[in-house]
């Protein structure tokens, strides 16, 4: 597994990650989610994102891998309102009762990145959020502050002094990021989490896109369609393979040097044994990159597409 380093973070992170969103909405599949994390925990993946509005996401991660907390950099998200609190959404008293909250349920003394949670840009302006991550980050509660969203707002965050890590979407129907946000990051030496790289399987039929993801997916599918790209059509393979997609989809999104690492949150461990071994062929060739890139600009050619946060 190859490892990238997080920015100025000098977090050596594996290029596929884990995003444990899905291990807490399925409740009835925890135990199939704790062993898929522990296959890619086994094969050398060793990011795991989570975030307080993921409801049970946390303790979840708490209640199954505070025994391996050494094994994996952890990632968390906050700033939306929790049950514990009934202070502003990025007030700065919301947002340390979050932090707390996070290390409890999350059973660790420290959280490697905790990131702002898509709050818009003329919060992220205020700095009332980010001054109580960056207090935080000064009692040794969490090592670096960060933020996750998209567009302006990303870009913005990107050129702070206290951002050090970004999550953002990049992926085969998601590109304005590539152009907005990663060079601002690569310029400032910020790490890059990339979030959707698989376009949540916009190839697929919407009708087997159901449950919480449904919304993004829709979009993604409709772009897709609008780009009118296979990966035979941009020379990525010659056969019509099943898992052509997704592994396009993910070597794509690694593809750029600003990104460090992908997100994936499959609760399925033959899928994450699959991603694996995708991320293990490396970044998709120039060529192939470029005709999925063109094919975006000709399909969004009035530059509506923003990302999705």
């Amino acid at each position: 597994m190859e490892h990238r380093t997080l920015g100025r973070t000098n977090l050596s992170v594996s290029v596929l990650g884990f995003g444990a969103a899905p291990a807490a909405y399925l409740k009835t599949e925890q135990d199939r989610a704790a062993k898929t994390i522990g296959t890619l925990l086994d094969a050398g993946v060793n990011l795991i994102d989570t975030a307080a509005s993921y409801p049970g996401s946390e303790e979840f991660l708490g209640n199954h891998f505070a025994s391996r907390r050494d094994d994996f950099v952890l990632v968390s998200k906050c700033g939306t309102q929790i049950p514990e609190s009934k202070a502003a959404a990025w007030s700065a008293e919301l947002v340390a009762a979050s932090v707390d909250r996070s290390l409890r349920l999350l059973k660790t003394d420290h959280i490697d990145v905790m990131l702002l949670h898509s709050c818009d840009l003329a919060t992220l302006q205020k700095g009332e959020a980010l001054g109580a991550l960056v207090k935080a980050r000064d009692a040794g509660k969490i090592r670096f502050a960060g933020y996750s969203g998209d567009n302006e707002a990303a870009a913005h965050a990107a050129t702070l002094p206290d951002v050090a890590v970004i999550e953002t979407s990049v992926n085969l129907a998601d590109q304005v990021n590539i152009d907005l946000v990663l060079p601002r990051a690569k310029q400032n030496n910020v790490g890059v989490i990339a979030k959707r790289p698989v376009a949540n399987a916009a190839w697929k039929d919407i009708s087997q896109q159901a449950g919480i993801y449904q919304g993004y997916a829709r979009k993604y599918t409709e772009r897709l369609k609008e780009m009118k790209i296979t990966p035979q059509g941009v020379g990525f393979t010659k056969e019509d393979r099943a898992d052509a997609w997704p592994e396009m989809a993910l070597r794509f999104t690694l593809g750029f040097d600003g990104v460090t690492t992908a997100i994936i949150g499959t609760t399925n461990p033959d899928n994450a044994r699959a991603n694996i071994e995708y991320a293990s062929r490396g970044r998709l060739p120039g060529n192939v990159i470029d005709h999925i890139r063109q094919a975006f600009r000709q399909a969004d050619a009035n530059r509506n597409w923003n990302g999705q946060t």
